[in-house]
């Protein structure tokens, strides 16, 4: 089994987290995982957020959860958010943003970090308030949220992968 396949089939998304911060360095590491995802017509479409800042990571959970419609922290304490947006304008932005949340997930589970794909970012960047923190950041443009990617060191072992389909793959030979 190639490296890669071994990789893919390990990682598993992380729901708990240490309050622990992750170095910049293993960060943007994951981060230039993310920058070489493929995008159509090697365009380019998405933009990765990296949240550190505790004040901005609480508000971000905050506005997510309200979304969801629970006071949770959706974003199981973990103490980094990438979030990845991708041009409007670029008729493959989704696609482009999800190769992109792909490859951060691969990378930080190659470097010992949990990750777990947080859902919602679209709706908070639509939102005034979401439009201002972009604004905020200097960012402009019309973005859509693709997802939150978040980052830390799991509490606790990983789960264990369920058992793919029969039904997962069909041939036409």
């Amino acid at each position: 089994m190639s490296d890669v396949l071994e990789a893919i089939k390990k990682r598993r998304s992380i729901r708990k987290y240490k309050d622990t911060m992750v170095p910049k360095e293993i960060i943007d590491k994951i981060i230039e995982a993310g920058t070489y995802a493929a995008t159509g017509m090697g365009k380019q479409s998405p933009i990765i957020i990296a949240v550190t800042n505790k004040e901005l990571r609480d508000k971000l959970s905050a506005m997510n959860a309200k979304i969801n419609g629970t006071d949770a922290d959706p974003f199981y304490g973990a103490p980094v958010v990438l979030i990845v947006l991708a041009d409007k304008a670029r008729p493959t932005y989704l696609y482009d943003g999800s190769l992109v949340m792909g490859n951060l997930m691969l990378e930080a589970d190659a470097l010992g970090i949990g990750s777990c794909w947080i859902h919602r970012a679209k709706e908070e960047f639509e939102s005034e308030e979401g439009k201002e923190i972009l604004r905020s950041l200097g960012i402009e443009g019309d973005y859509e949220g693709i997802g939150h990617c978040i980052l830390g060191y799991a509490d606790g072992p990983a789960p264990k992968a369920a058992p793919r389909k029969e039904s997962y793959v069909y041939y036409a030979e």
